[in-house]
């Protein structure tokens, strides 16, 4: 049996503790990631929801957007939920000025686009590349994929075309939050791209 797979939720910020939990549930040597040297020994990498401006000003803090930048352009799997999303994204529209993102995945994704905490919503997503039951998702100021560009795959949309859930290589996005509905198949979809890598 091939070992449990180290693998890093970043825990700047947000709710990397929920990330943690369902990666040991299934399985991963799950270690939160604050440092340079805890970077280089995930064999993937978690990006939680949050809060991208803080997430962005805290990575410069703790020395580690360079090393995320590298990690990313050396092909180390990524799963962004939310503010994650937000971080992997090459394009930000409604950014705060000066917020720059770790980029990544080829698409234009737009913060908060269904409006405050208060407008936060559940709805089921049909999910091909995951099968069925569809995915109950949660959305909390969640942002959402207004544009891909040529490298980036949808993965789900809602009843109204937006996507919110995109591949692109190793990098995997959704608007939502699995971590806490109990449905762990988009983790395990991620487990299994860090395995083949």
């Amino acid at each position: 049996m091939s070992p449990a797979p180290r693998v890093g939720v970043l825990a700047l910020q947000g709710d990397f503790r929920e990330h943690l939990a369902v990666l040991r549930e299934l399985g991963a040597e799950a270690v939160p990631v604050r440092r340079p040297d805890e970077l280089v020994s995930v064999s993937g990498l978690v990006i939680p929801g949050g809060e991208s401006t803080v997430m962005d000003k805290l990575s410069r803090a703790f020395g580690l957007r360079e090393p995320l930048l590298d990690a990313i352009a050396a092909g180390l799997p990524v799963y962004g939920t939310c503010a994650g999303l937000i971080m992997l994204a090459d394009r930000v529209l409604d950014a705060t000025p000066g917020q720059q993102t770790l980029g990544g995945l080829d698409v234009t994704v737009r913060r908060n686009a269904f409006g405050s905490q208060l407008d936060s919503f559940e709805t089921d997503l049909k999910m091909p590349v995951l099968g069925d039951p569809p995915v109950h998702a949660v959305f909390i100021r969640a942002p959402v994929v207004e544009a891909l560009g040529e490298k980036a795959a949808a993965l789900g949309s809602l009843d109204d075309g937006r996507v919110v859930a995109v591949e692109q290589g190793n990098l995997l996005g959704t608007s939502f939050h699995p971590e806490v509905t109990g449905d762990l198949r988009f983790h395990d979809h991620f487990l299994s791209k860090v395995r083949a890598a």
